[in-house]
């Protein structure tokens, strides 16, 4: 990536990015805070991560607790990580974590010249916020998902109950005195200024991306993964990564069971989540003859796990559209695949897809609709390709880090540190970029 600020002087400054997870876990939040990370120290600033240990990788110990990757230092804490995915124990982890930061950011030096902290995990804004508060040292959030309106809209907890209302009290105040606050579409931004009208002028939103140059168009017949698993003589059906509370594996599971006389159409699992139990129950109990369920693979494996489908799926619940934005749509454009979308009819996503003309989408419930669709593209080859290299093209132009760093560096107010400078253009105004 060229210097987008090449041949002008830079101020000193720093950067320290909090957040739990990082790689070699395969936590989404992770993956893009090293693509951040990377692309700030490659724009000549100086930046930190503060994570913890890895909690789902396969060598979760084979990791330096102090390291430099790509020019960016990375300090792991020794705090126990809980591999329990029950609910209160990954409470415990982040209380765990949250405490060993606020121990470890009294050091200026470790604090940098500007606080980034991330939405994982809950609560993590208190470090920003106590530091302005005492020193007057500045921070900004980065907001993946906004929560508790996530657990509130899922009925986990009572919207009246204690604990949402004292987590919307802390949510409030550390938005408030942060310097910048960073969400991922249009909806998350009207869904906070909703909360607090006068943030507005401080929220950014800025798209997530995949690297084109990481994850790159290949031919299953040349694919060694779709090899491996017996996918390059069968249409295949992918969905990669959590397939949790938020995302409709109903549908899924629905239009599955419609299909499952149809051999030469395959599903292909690859990730883990509350949905993905439901679905390996079904296989156990041989309901899906033609699905294949595989856990997360390495990060290097995924431009190979990505391209070895024939369509992919996103979906998301009708309630939590605006809490929540799929970061997995992106890897999927980078693969040159098709996509089918399963959201309600005022997602943004829609309007994404038809943008790329890069698929379909469907409303929650149609199995039936989603199912005639696979086998009408399968049917299309051509018509599939077309689709893909749409996607492809669609992701080069609006959705790499190219396109999202210079408004990084814009609402992390890292432009100051610049006496002079230009960056490049902008994409488009749309839901999810503007």
């Amino acid at each position: 990536m060229s210097k987008i600020m090449a041949g002008k002087k830079r101020l000193k400054t720093s950067i320290s990015i909090i957040t739990q997870f990082y790689p070699p876990d395969y936590a989404a939040t992770g993956q893009f805070i090293y693509d951040l990370a990377t692309a700030l120290v490659q724009e000549g600033f100086d930046v930190s991560v503060f994570t913890g240990m890895p909690g789902y990788a396969f060598r979760q110990m084979d990791v330096e607790h102090q390291e430099q990757i790509n020019g960016v230092f990375v300090r792991r804490t020794g705090s126990i990580h809980l591999m329990s995915k029950r609910i209160r124990n990954k409470v415990v982890s982040s209380v765990l974590f949250l405490l060993r930061c606020v121990i470890k950011f009294r050091r200026k030096s470790i604090r940098g010249s500007h606080l980034v902290l991330t939405s994982a995990p809950p609560f993590l804004g208190l470090i920003g916020w106590f530091y302005n508060k005492i020193f007057g040292h500045t921070y900004s959030c980065i907001i993946y998902d906004v929560y508790p309106e996530v657990a509130v809209r899922l009925r986990v907890v009572a919207p009246d109950h204690w604990i949402i209302k004292f987590w919307e009290f802390v949510n409030l105040k550390v938005w408030e005195r942060a310097e910048s606050l960073i969400v991922l579409s249009e909806p998350m931004k009207q869904l906070l200024v909703k909360k607090n009208k006068y943030l507005a002028d401080k929220i950014h939103v800025i798209h997530s991306w995949a690297d084109p140059k990481f994850i790159r168009p290949l031919a299953k017949s040349e694919n060694w993964f779709a090899r491996q698993y017996g996918l390059t003589d069968c249409f295949v059906v992918l969905y990669s990564g959590n397939l949790g509370r938020c995302h409709d594996s109903r549908t899924i599971l629905k239009c599955m069971q419609l299909l499952s006389d149809r051999p030469d159409i395959k599903f292909l699992f690859i990730g883990n989540g509350v949905g993905s139990q439901v679905v390996a129950k079904a296989i156990a109990a041989g309901e899906l003859p033609n699905v294949l369920q595989l856990p997360y693979q390495d990060r290097e494996v995924l431009p190979f796990s990505l391209t070895a489908c024939d369509l992919s799926l996103v979906s998301i619940l009708p309630n939590v559209g605006d809490t929540i934005a799929p970061s997995k749509i992106y890897g999927i454009l980078a693969a040159e695949r098709p996509v089918a979308v399963i959201c309600p009819p005022n997602n943004y996503l829609r309007e994404m897809v038809d943008q790329g003309d890069c698929g379909s989408y469907f409303d929650n419930g149609d199995a039936q609709g989603l199912a005639d669709y696979i086998c009408w593209l399968a049917a299309n080859p051509q018509i599939q390709e077309r689709l893909g290299k749409n996607a492809r093209r669609f992701l080069e132009l609006y959705y790499t880090i190219d396109q999202a760093i210079p408004r990084y560096i814009e609402a992390l107010g890292l432009k100051k540190h610049y006496e002079t400078g230009n960056t490049r253009p902008q994409s488009p105004q749309s839901p999810i970029c503007h």
